[in-house]
């Protein structure tokens, strides 16, 4: 019974990471193809993993962001409180094919600096 138990816990885990990683890295719902730019005033900020969010209001509607995990953020300077609410932000990237007003982040321009997320 005891040989049994061990695999079995190895596969359970396995798989679970493989479950994680499929629903977090879901890239390829977003059309790279055809980038967008979305400019406007920051009106929420999640700044926590596994990817922090900003929601932004453009000309016709409010964008949700994804932008790159938080560690990868303050190493290259863009920390919460460069994203922060309020503040003005330009956002490069793809919009997703699976979610309405959704796009994934390439960079950001804040206070006319550029933060390569990527």
């Amino acid at each position: 019974m005891r040989r049994f138990i061990l695999p079995a816990a190895v596969i359970a885990g396995v798989s679970g990471l493989a479950a994680a990683a499929f629903a977090h890295h879901g890239w390829g719902s977003y059309d790279a193809a055809n980038p967008v730019t979305v400019a406007g005033p920051i009106q929420t900020l999640k700044f926590e993993n596994p990817h922090a969010e900003i929601t932004v209001k453009g000309a016709d509607k409010v964008w949700t962001v994804t932008l790159a995990p938080t560690s990868r953020m303050v190493a290259r300077g863009a920390s919460a409180d460069v994203v922060a609410v309020g503040k003005e932000v330009s956002a490069y990237g793809y919009p997703s094919t699976a979610q309405r007003n959704e796009m994934r982040a390439e960079r950001v321009t804040v206070d006319g600096k550029i933060y390569e997320l990527r």
